[in-house]
């Protein structure tokens, strides 16, 4: 199933009710200041940087150095993990929250999971959404929490960073080697220091989940400022399908703040490219390993026209008990994380339908 064929809303219900009651093993997103808009650094850091003079090379590493880093592996068994399939190719798992959603009233929880294939020669890169309410095995933490079918999600507020890696490598059977933490809140400053961005409205409708309130959108290409933006990637109770819209959504921001990121307009002021990067850098989270630098440097080709975004491929949605969840496909989903640890992009591609 592709991302654009509709579904019955799978967020009827709290996100973790399925989580046990003695509260996350790890503080919220929003209480790190370093876990907003990683993606979009890691990927716009790497379009900026690419573009920039090699002079830039010191001023990248500087930058580079004062990112924030989070303990992604520890604890991780090394023999429960997928081997290396293709070396050379990089897994980088993105996992985000929304701290500012006015319905976001819990606790510890991943509000968006991405795992973000890097090909071997670095010449494109595929973003694939996993749902946060995917139906799947959760491993058991060192804690002795989870060990058990649960929402993909519930890993975070039962293990953390690392019980997510273990899940979503359980899940796909692909290696992750790297973590960047986002929150979306954060792309209204991002946004706003951009001059706004270019949105394509799908289908008009009023949210009532918006920080002034309620906010029309009328359907057709429009420039949107941060707090529209923000609102419009957010919404999901305005459509059938109700996450995977909000997903499409979030694609469609992410793919429009790269698209102003890369524009003349930036990498030719070298004082305002200075704001934007330290900016982001400030709110940033990977796990130690990282370099955004070296990556950058390797990647240096990459543009936003090389980036391909889709949902991992699900047969729809159901209850277990009393909770609202999203059923994988299995063989879809095989197949496609199959062709990731391959690294055989045409094949990635040809299930997403892409």
């Amino acid at each position: 199933m592709s991302d654009r064929q509709p579904l019955a809303d799978s967020d009827a219900h709290p996100v973790l009710s399925d989580v046990d009651s003695d509260g996350p093993q790890e503080q919220a997103p929003r209480r790190r200041r370093g876990r907003r808009i990683a993606l979009v650094v890691l990927l716009v850091v790497v379009l900026l940087a690419g573009g920039g003079a090699v002079a830039g090379g010191l001023y990248y590493r500087s930058v580079d150095k004062s990112i924030d880093r989070v303990d992604a592996f520890t604890g991780v068994p090394e023999a429960s993990r997928p081997p290396v399939a293709a070396k050379g190719a990089m897994n980088i798992m993105i996992l985000g929250s929304d701290s500012r959603d006015p319905e976001n009233t819990g606790g510890s929880r991943s509000d968006t999971i991405i795992l973000a294939h890097l090909p071997k020669d670095r010449s494109s890169a595929q973003l694939i959404s996993i749902p946060r309410d995917t139906w799947t095995a959760v491993p058991k933490s060192k804690e002795g929490r989870g060990g058990r079918d649960a929402k993909i999600n519930a890993a975070y507020a039962w293990g953390g960073v690392p019980l997510m890696v273990q899940t979503v490598e359980k899940f796909s059977g692909v290696r992750v080697d790297n973590v960047a933490m986002v929150d979306f809140a954060g792309f209204k400053d991002i946004i706003d220091a951009l001059g706004g961005v270019e949105i394509d409205v799908e289908k008009g409708f009023t949210t009532k989940y918006s920080l002034i309130g309620t906010r029309t959108f009328k359907p057709g290409r429009q420039t949107m400022d941060g707090g529209a933006a923000l609102d419009y990637a957010r919404e999901r109770h305005a459509f059938p399908d109700g996450d995977f819209a909000r997903i499409r959504h979030q694609q469609q921001v992410i793919k429009a703040i790269l698209d102003k990121a890369a524009s003349g307009g930036v990498l030719a002021n070298p004082a305002k490219l200075n704001s934007f990067v330290r900016a982001m850098s400030s709110s940033v989270a990977v796990d130690k390993s990282l370099s955004l630098v070296d990556l950058a440097m390797e990647m240096r080709g990459l543009r936003s026209g090389n980036l391909t975004f889709f949902t991992c491929p699900v047969k729809g949605t159901g209850r277990v008990g009393s909770e609202s969840v999203v059923f994988p496909d299995p063989a879809r989903s095989k197949t496609l994380f199959e062709a990731v640890r391959r690294d055989s992009v045409p094949d990635i591609l040809a299930v997403s339908g892409k």
